[in-house]
């Protein structure tokens, strides 16, 4: 009896442990894992990562990234310089036909400015992150906050 309470128990609480990943798609793209680590309040800054699969024909390009979270966005990179790793920002991102791109810590990624809602910064909150695509036009994709990364970028390639 007292084993069943328990499955029962634990049957109905996961849904709210489990969350799950969506995918958005605009003309020939479509992003994954769009995903957020958790920060302290004083924060000033955020980054945001996901992955950028083009099914098309044709090059795209990301152009521009914002959120009302923040009072700005940009496109960000890591390069070695000198024997050192640094963030340096982009004007825009190429997608390769029949490629993908990774945005991911120490690669490609989206930093956040001038944080105006921290409130959504914490873990299993999410905040919505619109990407403008030379082709493809707008995808307005909802950016999971996590205190660690997901598996998936442990082993993610910058290019």
């Amino acid at each position: 009896m007292i084993l069943n309470k328990l499955v029962l128990l634990a049957a109905l609480a996961l849904p709210v442990c489990y969350v799950e990943a969506h995918d958005y798609a605009t003309g020939s793209l479509t992003v994954t894992q769009p995903w957020s680590l958790a920060l302290p309040p004083n924060s000033p800054t955020a980054a945001a990562y996901f992955v950028i699969t083009n099914e098309g024909q044709a090059p795209d390009r990301l152009e521009a990234v914002d959120s009302p979270i923040a009072g700005g966005a940009q496109l960000h990179e890591h390069v070695s310089k000198d024997g050192t790793m640094k963030m340096q920002h982009v004007q825009s991102v190429d997608i390769p036909a029949g490629g993908n791109l990774v945005f991911a810590p120490m690669a490609y990624h989206v930093m956040l400015l001038d944080l105006k809602d921290r409130s959504k910064l914490v873990d299993g909150q999410t905040f919505p992150l619109t990407l403008h695509f030379e082709k493809a036009g707008d995808l307005t994709v909802d950016v999971t906050v996590q205190k660690q990364p997901p598996e998936s970028a442990h082993s993610a390639h910058a290019h």
